[in-house]
């Protein structure tokens, strides 16, 4: 009897955060929609979604936060699937260079946020360098890679814990198909890096979207990296959403989740977008398969 019970009873401690997580989100949800009792605010609304989406602050927080979030999660997916592909095709997907290369994984982004201001910024290492080679006469001509409005050091940022992400996520899988398909075509007469481009690389592209869906989303919910790096104005989105958190007018409240439910659809929208790809490229390798038969 007790072995029976043993799995339900380890299930336990996942069921009540379960819970916990769910209830959360049902409050954060009814709080964006302006139904706050404790505050006097009982009628559900729209109002704040409306206010938050036409207001140009805000707009431009939004704008500020896909544009680093897009840019970083395109630029480490690419540049994560190229490195993966050398290594693959050197034969060498495993030893002390990998692991190397995955490091950053496990770097705090509070610590990579002080590593790209002690390289990046106008009193880090490239500006002095630039000013010993004579190449700039002091140091604040360095280009403002920190703190402006574009974001690039966040993006950097992003980049530099990302790709290492994406090698971890897409180097195991791509060796496996390259060893045994990637094989079986260079055997057929195809060469290596055509047997790889037209074989190996496009029967990993679900693999590679879906760890450009993680990065993206994470990158989009992201609070210490624009905070530690972003500029004062725009603000990411969940830096916005923790100022309207805390502020002393707790009628701010449904604001920040209002401005977490924006962050909550966009999240949702990538998602539903990699499953309809996930269904289109089944159906088309079903369809291969029957026309192969």
């Amino acid at each position: 009897m007790k072995k029976k019970l043993t799995p339900y009873l380890l299930l336990i401690p996942q069921i009540i955060l379960t819970i916990l997580l769910l209830a959360g989100l049902v409050t954060g949800i009814t709080q964006s929609l302006g139904v706050v009792p404790a505050f006097g605010l009982e009628k559900p609304t729209l109002a704040y979604y409306k206010e938050i989406l036409s207001r140009p602050d805000i707009l431009e927080s939004v704008l500020y936060s896909l544009k680093t979030a897009l840019v970083s999660a395109l630029v480490a997916t690419a540049a994560g699937s190229v490195i993966c592909g050398i290594f693959v095709m050197a034969g060498k997907t495993r030893g002390a260079m990998i692991r190397v290369i995955q490091l950053p994984v496990i770097v705090p982004h509070v610590v990579a946020a002080l590593f790209m201001i002690n390289i990046f910024s106008q009193n880090g290492i490239l500006a002095r360098i630039a000013w010993m080679l004579g190449l700039i006469e002091e140091q604040q001509q360095f280009p403002l890679l920190i703190y402006d409005s574009w974001g690039i050091g966040v993006i950097l940022a992003y980049i530099w814990k990302e790709i290492p992400f994406i090698i971890y996520f897409v180097i195991a899988l791509m060796a496996n198909i390259n060893g045994s398909l990637g094989e079986a075509a260079v055997n057929l007469g195809a060469g290596k890096w055509k047997a790889f481009w037209k074989v190996t690389l496009p029967l990993c592209k679900n693999t590679i979207f879906s760890g450009f869906l993680i990065i993206f989303v994470f990158a989009l919910g992201a609070y210490e990296t624009p905070l530690l790096l972003g500029a004062t104005t725009p603000k990411a989105l969940p830096i916005l959403a923790y100022q309207q958190y805390i502020h002393p007018d707790l009628t701010h409240r449904p604001y920040a989740m209002a401005l977490n439910g924006l962050i909550m659809v966009i999240s949702l929208i990538s998602a539903v977008a990699y499953f309809k790809l996930m269904q289109k490229n089944t159906r088309q390798m079903s369809g291969g398969e029957k026309n192969e038969t």
